[in-house]
């Protein structure tokens, strides 16, 4: 079948009758009236009612300027100035005045007189080289370098050929895709629960306690009836005691004879 025979319905482009408004490209609700409210922008066509503004509080004269009940004034201070009780302060403990320091023997070096009273060898000291200004400002052996010879920048021979290895292109090479199909992992199977009976599944949950009491109380081994004596009589019991020492002295009753 051709697509000339495709049944495409009974209607067939025409010419309209009359304008269509989504023929015109308009600003749409863009543009409205202007408003019949407020000061500004209002409607010119309608009557504008008068409009007042709230002004700001003006603040009160104040003809009391104490400064209240937050002035202290000073307990010494009374109508007439201040009293005459005497008022000290703790300062910090004065440094003694020190006496002039003689000095000791000690404090003397009559060694370092020598050379001023008496003639003395000459003395020399070891500095460091002096650095002194060379003329001579030729390039020494180091500072030339031959040019390599590896490399297709050679000065004065024939280089070889250099071959470099590069990625392989995704464009224009011997595996791409150029009809861009989807490949066999593009597809992700079905799930059989879609299109057949769906089995039951069941979820591992944690193990739920029965609810109780949870006290904990004593075992057998918390007991020890050996030790009851309320309902027994209980036996001799007996302690070891100190060693008494040698030297003890022994009692000496007087009237013994």
């Amino acid at each position: 079948m051709s697509p000339a025979d495709v049944w495409v319905g009974s209607w067939r482009p025409h010419r309209p009758r009359g304008p269509i408004a989504a023929m015109y490209n308009s600003p749409g609700p863009t543009y409205a009236l202007p408003g019949a409210t407020g000061m500004n922008n209002h409607d010119p066509r309608m009557q504008k009612n008068p409009a007042f503004s709230f002004g700001i509080r003006h603040r009160d004269l104040q003809f009391n300027s104490s400064p209240g009940p937050g002035y202290l004034i000073p307990s010494n201070i009374t109508r007439v100035g201040r009293d005459g009780t005497p008022a000290y302060s703790v300062y910090g403990r004065c440094k003694d005045i020190q006496p002039f320091q003689t000095p000791g023997p000690g404090s003397y070096s009559p060694e370092n007189s020598i050379k001023k009273v008496f003639y003395a060898a000459p003395a020399f000291s070891l500095s460091a080289r002096t650095k002194l200004f060379r003329n001579d400002q030729t390039p020494g052996p180091a500072a030339y370098m031959l040019p390599p010879v590896l490399g297709p920048n050679v000065v004065s021979k024939s280089a070889a050929p250099n071959i470099t290895l590069s990625g392989r292109s995704a464009h224009g090479s011997f595996h791409e895709d150029l009809r861009k199909t989807p490949g066999p992992g593009t597809y992700q199977v079905v799930d059989s629960g879609v299109y057949k009976q769906k089995a039951p599944q069941y979820s591992m949950t944690g193990r739920n306690l029965m609810p109780g009491d949870t006290t904990r109380r004593p075992g057998p081994g918390a007991h020890h009836p050996e030790r009851v004596t309320f309902t027994r009589a209980n036996a001799p019991s007996f302690s070891f005691g100190i060693r008494h020492s040698e030297f003890t002295a022994p009692i000496i009753v007087d009237g013994a004879d």
